[in-house]
């Protein structure tokens, strides 16, 4: 595979339990077909906890294949980002155990892209304006971000480390 056929994106392990760490590093590294030894921080937000982040580059579909890989601990927060590439859409997807998986494309700056279909699917189902709001704020991962956010912004975090997929 060519470089320009390539993407890449980070995964952002928000809390996982010590145990899961070993598991979370195999799955990942599964994923990528390459050693994967990440670098576990203490979370704040949730003690006892462990967070971690990784850069890693792939095919296309790479970040729906780890957020699969992801979901066997549903106990996991986790954000995964896959940038866009030639011809095709970015995405998000964010984990929480309490609201399950959320997956959005995003544009070139990594805003959600919101799609002519669901956007017609939403005009056609709600009837008032706060049923549309709560749809809207759906489709934007509202309930996700703010569940991820004090996960996010607490403590400074691991350095970002490297993987790049083989093959």
């Amino acid at each position: 595979m060519s470089t320009s056929e390539l993407t890449s994106g980070v995964v952002y392990i928000h809390s996982a339990p010590g145990a899961a760490c070993p598991h979370v590093e195999r799955a990942i590294a599964d994923v990528l077909d390459t050693r994967c030894a990440l670098r576990w921080t203490a979370q704040p937000a949730a003690p006892g906890q462990l967070r971690a982040e990784y850069v890693w580059s792939g095919a296309p579909g790479t970040g729906a294949r780890l957020a699969a890989a992801l979901l066997a601990w549903p106990v996991l927060r986790f954000e995964i980002t896959e940038d866009p590439s030639a011809g095709v859409d970015g995405e998000r997807f964010s984990h929480v155990p309490d609201l399950g998986l959320w997956r959005a494309r995003t544009g070139a700056n990594g805003d959600i892209v919101v799609g002519e279909d669901q956007l017609r699917t939403l005009v056609a189902e709600c009837r008032d304006a706060e049923s549309f709001r709560h749809r809207a704020t759906e489709l934007l991962g509202s309930s996700w971000d703010e569940a991820l956010e004090p996960f996010r912004s607490s403590g400074e975090g691991p350095p970002v480390e490297r993987l790049h997929s083989v093959g």
